[in-house]
Order: C-alpha cells, then sequence, then structure tokens
C-alpha cells in the first residue's frame, strides 16, 4: 500500500520514524494530490515548525520559526504562497509578497496572543507612555503590527529591544516573553499580559518531574514560557534556536518544552537523540491538514488580503526587523 504512490513512498522513508506506517496510507494520496498541485500552480508552501510531520517534511518547501519563514518569504520564487501555519503568519507573509498570492487553508487558524491585543490598545499604550519605542511581536495581526515602530520575533527579541538605544521600550503582547528579554538587558520594558496558549501551561515543577523520571535529561524551553520554566531549562530559544541546539549539542536525551510536533519534526533530522515528549498540542496549528491544503490549491482558498493602508505601516514595521 505504501508502495502504490512512487512519490509518497519515497517521502515515507524519511519520517518512518514519527509516522507509523498504519497512518501513512491516509496521507499518501493527498501529498500526490499537492506536490503536483504545487508545479500546476508554480506554488510554494511555506510551513512552521509546529505542524505535523506528514506536512512539514512531505510537501513544505521552506520550514522554519516565524523568523525564517518571514525572511524567506521575501525571495521566494513563486506566483502562490501556501502558509501552512496560523493566520498572524499567512499576513506578513503577505505583506513582504504583495504582488502575490497567499492562502491560509483554513480561516480559523488563529493564535491566543494576536487575539490578546487590538490597534485601539497600542494607541491607548502610546497615549499612556508618549515617546516609548513599541516593539510588537510578530504573533499579532497586520493591524496591531502597523501601530508599532518595529516587530521582533521570539528568536531575535533581545536584539531588537537594544537596538532601539532607548532607556523603555514596550514589547506587546507576551508578557511572559517580555520579562524573559527584560532579565538579559537593563532596558525598563513594559509589558502586556497576553499569552500563549501552549506555552503558559507549562511550569518549573514540569520540569523537575521530567528530570526525576529521565535522569540526565536535556531540557529545551521557548521564551513564551512563564520565567520559572527558563529558570529550570538548561537552553531557552525560539524553535529554530532549539533545532539549532540538538543538532550542534547531539544530546542523549532531550525534551522540547514547546508545541509537541515541534519534537517529531526535529527527531526526524537527528534519529540519535532521544526525544521525552510533553506534549501541549497548538489547536490553531492543527486547523492545517494535508487535505485542506490541498483544497487551498485546488479551490484558491483562503486568500490573504489586507487593506493597503493599513498593509503599508505594518510591511515598514516588519522589514525594520528583517535589517536588525
Amino acid at each position: 500500500m505504501i508502495g502504490a504512490l512512487p512519490a509518497a513512498a519515497s517521502l515515507y522513508e524519511r519520517v518512518r520514524r514519527v509516522i507509523p506506517p498504519v497512518e501513512w496510507p491516509a496521507f499518501a494520496d493527498d501529498i500526490e494530490a499537492v506536490l503536483a498541485l504545487k508545479r500546476e500552480r508554480k506554488a510554494v508552501i511555506l510551513a512552521h515548525n509546529y505542524q505535523t510531520p506528514e506536512i512539514f517534511h512531505c510537501v513544505a518547501d521552506i520550514v522554519g520559526d516565524s523568523l525564517a519563514l518571514a525572511r524567506n518569504a521575501m525571495t521566494v520564487d513563486a506566483e502562490v504562497i501556501v502558509l501552512a501555519g496560523v493566520h498572524f503568519m499567512a499576513e506578513t507573509a503577505k505583506l513582504l509578497n504583495p504582488g502575490k498570492t497567499v492562502l491560509i487553508p483554513d480561516l480559523g487558524a488563529g493564535c491566543s496572543l494576536a487575539e490578546s491585543i487590538t490597534p485601539e490598545d497600542v494607541r491607548l499604550m502610546r497615549q499612556r507612555h508618549p515617546g516609548v519605542p513599541i516593539v510588537t511581536y510578530v504573533n499579532t495581526s497586520a493591524a496591531v503590527k502597523a501601530e508599532s515602530d518595529i516587530c521582533c520575533t521570539s528568536g531575535n527579541a533581545l536584539a531588537v529591544v537594544t537596538s532601539l538605544g532607548a532607556p523603555r521600550v514596550i514589547m506587546l503582547p507576551d508578557e511572559y516573553l517580555a520579562w524573559n528579554i527584560a532579565g538579559q538587558t537593563k532596558i525598563d520594558i513594559i509589558a502586556w499580559k497576553g499569552h500563549c496558549e501552549v506555552h503558559e501551561r507549562f511550569t518549573g515543577a514540569d520540569i523537575r518531574e521530567i528530570r526525576e523520571a529521565h535522569p540526565g535529561v536535556t531540557v529545551l524551553a521557548h521564551p513564551e514560557c512563564p520565567p520559572d520554566v527558563l529558570a529550570e531549562a538548561d537552553f531557552a530559544g525560539s524553535t529554530g534556536a532549539m533545532s539549532d541546539y540538538v543538532g550542534r549539542h547531539k544530546p542523549a536525551r532531550v525534551v522540547l518544552m514547546t508545541e509537541c510536533s515541534m519534537s517529531d519534526n526535529v527527531a526526524v533530522e537527528h534519529p540519535d537523540v532521544d526525544f521525552v515528549r510533553p506534549c501541549n498540542l497548538c489547536p490553531h496549528m492543527k486547523r492545517i491538514t494535508l487535505a485542506n491544503i490541498r483544497s487551498a490549491l485546488e479551490e484558491n482558498r483562503h486568500i490573504v488580503t489586507i487593506d493597503p493602508r493599513v498593509a503599508e505601516r505594518a510591511r515598514w514595521a516588519v522589514e525594520r526587523m528583517l535589517f536588525v
């Protein structure tokens, strides 16, 4: 059954450690269709690190964290971009590729951080703190980005904040990211009370339990986690930084305190590393499937549009981030 579809069969060899053979036939037909549709429509698929392995390793052309996707979106050679991720990522791809068609397979793929703040909130913060620069996390809508001075990701937040040369900075909307950056600099950081619904569930006690159950395990944590998690971890960084850490250090056993699919995707690249999986799933990322990626390409849905007046200001904030 695995051998019935040639392209899909060869791809299965790559992911056999993380996708059981009994599950593969359910994916194979959609994979073949998506590969054909990409050629037909001159399309590329950008997939975030939290996408499932059959998407991340089998149909995606460009993969990575938010920063990597943003950078690569600027130079992508295609007529159509399918964003296998959440809505703010699709908006960012559109901001950086205004002449291309950008599709998101499910309009319901949102983000708790993006939903925690509005443009009106940002304007109110600016009124309350006149002259203080506003750094907006990429996990926000284009309309919120348009109200900020510069954007950041978890991978470049410290560099962005320090590049401003200001004694005080507003960081929106992830409170824990702001606190974690504040701990690395003498800059006074004003935070917003937004949280990632995946990362906020991890605790320092979780790490202590994992260490007790798995002596010698290396713990890597995302900076959207609460500060007590980072205090217990061996390393903190973006999803891209965590993946790079595993590649450089090759720990015998590792746990990634982040979204569950991340471990599967990194494990494909490092079969000699044992991954402990404290599985917190992002319900929004999991709305993206092979089936709706196929439908997006077949039916040209859902096209991402941004008000031109909003897009111009939001694009400036994102592009400014990319050159820090």
